[in-house]
């Protein structure tokens, strides 16, 4: 699967420990984010992970700033994604599982790594349930105008 993930410079640490993870599970990372020493917007690196998922470039996206808030309210501006912002393993379950999150927000001040590495793990590796959610979801599209 190719994964896009995007940092602002609180969280760009936590992006390299989770970049390796994903690469360690076989899939290809797609960097939106900033350098280490960059200071950055947050809006700008939530939204370009977002853009990259809701184009089909990649199937999946993972954005980080200090909370993991910022990130997700700019990504879920994005037609057609439906970012959760997650500090344990059970919410990551539930938004794939119901949701059919697309987008997984984590705050680098929030979590550590290796309960980092817990969540995007399960979020990399639990399906859409479908049936009855599947209508739900359909309802999470913005209006129209």
């Amino acid at each position: 699967m190719t994964v896009a993930m995007g940092n602002d410079h609180v969280a760009y640490e936590l992006k390299q420990e989770i970049r390796a993870l994903l690469e360690s599970m076989g899939h290809t990372v797609i960097d939106c984010g900033v350098g280490k020493v960059e200071s950055s917007d947050y809006p700008l690196s939530g939204r370009a992970v977002a853009k990259a998922v809701a184009a089909g470039e990649c199937e999946r996206g993972i954005a980080l700033c200090g909370t993991g808030v910022g990130v997700s309210l700019a990504a879920n501006k994005v037609r057609g994604i439906r970012c959760v912002v997650c500090s344990e393993p059970y919410s990551a379950q539930m938004g794939r599982l119901h949701n059919d999150a697309n987008m997984l927000a984590l705050g680098a001040r929030v979590v550590g790594s290796e309960l980092a590495k817990m969540i995007v793990t399960v979020f990399m590796t639990t399906e859409f349930e479908g049936g009855r959610h599947a209508r739900r979801v359909a309802m999470l599209e913005p209006d129209e105008g």
